[in-house]
């Protein structure tokens, strides 16, 4: 019985640490309600702020130095603010309220930034 919670332990060890590794994609999508609203590949933007409105209310999300987070936000939890920069593929930043998703995705094209 030891043995096998030691092995489940270690197993959630290097689980956790798969999961959260830091991605090697610089490539960046953010989506709101399914949609690609800007695919950015954070490489080749110096600094960049871009406003993204949801029914009245709106993000904040900033780029800068290779990273890009949620800086400020019209809603109650502010947790996509809390949430900081964007490390994971496998944790994306999320805004319930507002709908919106920013996450790493695999490299695919060269891609400078494109907008709808």
């Amino acid at each position: 019985m030891i043995l096998f919670c030691a092995l489940l332990f270690i197993a959630g060890i290097v689980g956790s640490v798969l999961l959260l590794r830091d991605s090697d994609s610089t490539l960046v999508e953010i989506v709101q309600d399914g949609a690609v609203l800007y695919q950015l590949d954070l490489s080749k933007i110096k600094e960049k702020t871009i406003e993204i409105e949801y029914k009245g209310k709106k993000n904040t999300v900033q780029v800068k130095d290779n990273k890009i987070r949620v800086l400020d936000a019209d809603c109650a939890d502010q947790i996509c603010v809390k949430m900081g920069y964007l490390k994971s593929k496998n944790l994306p930043i999320v805004c319930l309220p507002n709908h919106l998703v920013i996450k790493y995705v695999d490299k695919s094209k060269d891609i400078d930034v494109m907008t709808n």
